[in-house]
């Protein structure tokens, strides 16, 4: 496979067979190996930041934010501009890199990439748009407002699943806020935050802006460790397993620092009796499937109501049936690898789970072998019927397995069903009844922080704030006013009277 995009990337071969990014970037002895779950190829290895280097980035970073935040927020609007113009220059090797290193389709590859652009595209709007609120106040010839100042740095660690746009959500907003952002990109995919960085290196220079403003690091959880616990980066984003968020927010509150944490999705689609069965289709497939059911979006759970019950399982076998399993670079294939041999056994054991859980398999599941998958990563989507309360169905597995389950009675009884889960990410709801509809987004319906009707549980436009409740953290990523997150409030009050009167009237002279 040509991998002619590593170069247009700023990615290098040196004569050691490692890719390096930036000049300042870690130069320990120590690697991280990428290698593509696409091929099982070893694309490049990229070198572990050591203590030392890692107190030289937050060194650099704190001497940028000094800078970064006195420069007026449009004009930190238009440097982030300027990347979604790079980003739209490099978007077909960016999404081709994202596609072999991760193994997700190319065309979610470049809609990954799609997705920068767009948060760049929302960020410059931001950027003239970070408003605070004045409040009359109870004392004569007084003036109240609020508004909103960077907390500094920002530490960002993104999960292997979207190597590139989980970064930009945070980064870009966090930026055109004023602060300065640190980067640990999932060890799994280090080259796709080598790629971005180099790209907005560029940007930055070309504006004279501090590299420190961006900065990456890499390695396993240890990095993470000292910036979790380093009491000079007072926000860390988080995305990742649940068993990763606990961890990170009682390091950071023990400090009491603040978290924003974006964790476990275990999603489901209702399907009621009034569902148009084209759109569950469309919806529950490419929900279960797409990313190979690496999103923390992913369609989980499908809870059907028993009138439409043999008819949506009928169809959807015959759905997964027409999928096309292969390398995901070739637009022909729907469904590419898992990311690597420990997803995989992840994948065998939770098959292995259902059946001893009573789960009968609609569509078997397996690993594919051949050529064709010498990656040893290429699996089968399963679906599995299962009760609703099966101890694995409350488990979020990062893989293509759709439990199928059956409700009766009425919309309450389904919601019920797909709230008792630990998790509370994204939920969906199949109806043509404006009642149900209605009911679904109600108080009294999804308990997610994303509720969609008509459409699936995966993808998210990057305009609504992102995220979930319960176990999957409470955070909010990306639109609406997600930007607050980045930036502390202050409270000001101004007297241009000649005295001092105090508030609630209480009289204090001398």
């Amino acid at each position: 496979m040509s991998t002619s995009f590593l170069k247009s990337l700023g990615l290098k071969k040196k004569n050691d067979g490692t890719s390096t990014g930036l000049k300042s970037y870690a130069a320990s002895k120590e690697y991280i190996s990428s290698y593509s779950p696409v091929d099982g190829k070893l694309i490049g290895q990229v070198s572990t930041t050591t203590k030392k280097e890692y107190e030289r980035v937050v060194a650099a970073s704190q001497k940028a934010f000094a800078t970064w935040r006195t420069m007026p927020a449009p004009q930190r609007g238009e440097i982030v501009r300027q990347y979604g113009e790079e980003l739209r220059n490099n978007k077909d090797a960016l999404g081709r890199l994202v596609s072999y290193e991760m193994g997700k389709s190319l065309q979610e590859g470049w809609g990954e990439v799609q997705e920068m652009i767009d948060i760049c595209d929302f960020a410059v709007g931001l950027s003239r748009q970070l408003y605070g609120l004045t409040m009359h106040s109870e004392r004569p010839s007084h003036r109240m407002y609020e508004q909103w100042h960077p907390f500094g740095i920002v530490g960002i660690i993104s999960a292997f699943n979207f190597p590139v746009a989980v970064w930009s959500w945070n980064s870009m907003i966090a930026l055109v806020c004023g602060d300065v952002c640190i980067w640990k990109g999932s060890e799994k995919a280090p080259l796709c935050a080598i790629a971005c960085q180099n790209i907005l290196h560029k940007v930055l220079k070309a504006n004279k802006v501090p590299e420190g403003v961006s900065c990456i690091v890499t390695g396993n959880y240890q990095v993470g460790e000292w910036m979790t616990t380093d009491t000079r980066i007072p926000l860390i984003s988080a995305t990742g397993s649940t068993r990763m968020g606990k961890i990170v927010a009682a390091t950071v509150g023990s400090r009491l620092g603040k978290s924003l944490l974006e964790l476990g999705g275990n999603n489901a689609i209702i399907v009621t009796p009034s569902a148009d069965l084209k759109i569950v289709l469309t919806g529950a497939v490419f929900g279960a499937v797409g990313t190979c059911g690496q999103r923390c979006t992913s369609t989980r759970r499908l809870i059907v109501h028993e009138s439409m019950y043999d008819k949506v399982k009928r169809s959807l076998k015959k759905a997964y049936g027409q999928l096309k399993i292969g390398d995901p670079l070739n637009p022909r294939n729907h469904v590419g690898p898992l990311i690597d041999q420990d997803a995989v056994a992840m994948y065998n054991n939770t098959l292995k789970e259902i059946k001893k859980q009573g789960g009968k398999m609609v569509v078997a599941g397996g690993v594919l072998t051949g050529k064709k998958y010498e990656s040893g990563c290429y699996v089968k989507p399963a679906i599995a019927e299962i009760a609703h309360d099966a101890p694995i169905v409350h488990h979020e597995t990062f893989a293509p397995i759709l439990y199928l389950i059956k409700y009766s009675g009425d919309l309450s009884d389904a919601i019920a069903i797909q709230n008792e889960v630990p998790q509370g990410l994204s939920s969906a709801l199949m109806t043509t009844n404006l009642k149900e509809a209605e009911h679904f987004l109600s108080a009294a319906g999804s308990d997610c922080g994303i509720a969609n009707v008509n459409i699936g549980t995966s993808g998210a436009e990057i305009g609504g704030a992102f995220g979930g409740e319960k176990e999957t953290g409470g955070g909010r990523e990306s639109g609406s006013d997600s930007w607050k997150a980045y930036m502390r409030r202050q409270t000001n009050t101004i007297n241009y009277s000649d005295t001092v009167p105090l508030a609630q009237g209480i009289k204090f002279d001398f």
